[in-house]
């Protein structure tokens, strides 16, 4: 295994770790707060984490694990480190002090842009989306590290369906970040800093645990982030886009990230 291989496959968890820089940009755009694209792109993300969550990284943890262990064993293996994760996401949830909005959203007049720029429970909602999306992108960096040094061809896909789905990822992190600072800086900042963990989950990955990574160990980590992302979108991001938009505004959203996520998908199968 030479340098030359080991540079590209880092350099393919880069560039998918780095593509939430690009969803970041994207809702940063919008200079004045607006509620509308805030609950659609808040119902989105959760529409890309549900369906990715369930369609995809179960898919992966089940199939992973069963090779190992069997089907039934993998099976409930999947099953148990999908809700373990749901607890730990919840009990960290519980842990962090809850901030109550001192204002409602029908109060918001013209000039209520500097209220709701303040709004604690966005920043405290888009820092769960970059610990979620973090741990998230940890094994996907492995596992598109481990891809690229053994099948360059098959670590290009993975980093492309990685980089596509890490888009919306982006707009998870920032938008609500964005509006709860007004800072354009944090939001990206934050959005960029939860996409390191990929390139970050390569170099631990190859420096520390790749003698210790198997595929049962993959198998539970998957499974144990897949409940932590539908934790975030249930508890988190379709609650706060219902609130700062109309309901079929929000639900349009979580189904346009689906479709985004399963086309995707589909065309690079």
């Amino acid at each position: 295994m030479n340098a030359e291989n080991i540079l590209f496959a880092f350099g393919l968890t880069v560039f998918a770790g780095l593509a939430t820089g690009i969803g970041s940009l994207m809702a940063l755009f919008s200079r004045r707060f607006n509620p509308r694209f805030l609950a659609a792109s808040l119902g989105f993300s959760a529409g890309v984490m549900i369906y990715v969550s369930f369609v995809e990284i179960l898919a992966k943890a089940r199939e992973s694990l069963s090779g190992q262990l069997g089907e039934g064993a993998g099976a409930s293996l999947t099953v148990v480190a999908f809700f373990a994760g749901i607890g730990i996401i919840a009990l960290i949830d519980k842990l962090i002090p809850s901030y109550e909005n001192p204002h409602e959203v029908s109060n918001f007049g013209p000039g209520g842009d500097e209220e709701r720029s303040h709004d604690p429970r966005l920043l405290r909602m888009g820092l769960f989306s970059a610990l979620a999306i973090a741990i998230h992108n940890f094994p996907e960096g492995l596992a598109t590290f481990m891809a690229g040094l053994s099948e360059p061809g098959l670590g290009i896909s993975i980093a492309v369906a990685i980089a596509i789905h890490n888009i919306p990822e982006g707009v998870a992190v920032s938008a609500p970040v964005y509006y709860a600072t007004k800072s354009r800086k944090k939001a990206f900042i934050l959005s960029f800093l939860s996409g390191l963990a990929e390139p970050l989950g390569a170099l631990i990955g190859y420096f520390f645990l790749s003698s210790f990574f198997g595929p049962v160990t993959m198998g539970l980590i998957f499974a144990g982030v897949a409940g932590v992302m539908v934790y975030i979108s249930l508890d988190e991001l379709l609650p706060t886009a219902e609130e700062y938009g109309e309901h079929h505004v929000a639900i349009a959203g979580v189904v346009a990230g689906m479709l985004v996520m399963a086309v995707s998908l589909l065309l690079l199968r």
